[in-house]
């Protein structure tokens, strides 16, 4: 499922809520903590995680490169490393080819 835009407004989401903006489980979401070092969640007193928007959009990035370019864990590991700037350029770049692909098919639908 892919990326529902959401506002993001607050300062910091629980994990419950980042997992739905990405249509994931919550235990998916600690897995890519445990195997991507880019992406650090606060934590609080409880331990629980507290992620910021930066943090959401690093994991848009993981998102996108796992669930629809189908890279492995590994090589998105090493893309992220290598070139994270052009990465999230990129990714950020498609997004909006979609939007605007999904409005001019939705336009198309009402001609």
């Amino acid at each position: 499922m892919p990326y529902k835009e959401k506002n993001i407004e607050k300062q910091y989401y629980t994990i419950g809520e980042v997992a739905s903006m990405f249509g994931v489980a919550a235990s998916l979401i600690r897995f890519w903590e445990t195997e991507f070092e880019e992406l650090k969640p606060k934590k609080n007193k409880k331990g629980n995680r507290l992620f910021t928007p930066s943090d959401i959009e690093t994991l848009r990035t993981i998102h996108h490169l796992l669930k629809d370019r189908g890279y492995t864990i590994q090589g998105a590991r090493e893309l992220l490393k290598n070139k994270s700037v052009q990465t999230k350029e990129k990714v950020e770049m498609i997004q909006s080819l979609e939007k605007v692909r999904a409005f001019l098919v939705e336009m198309k639908k009402q001609l």
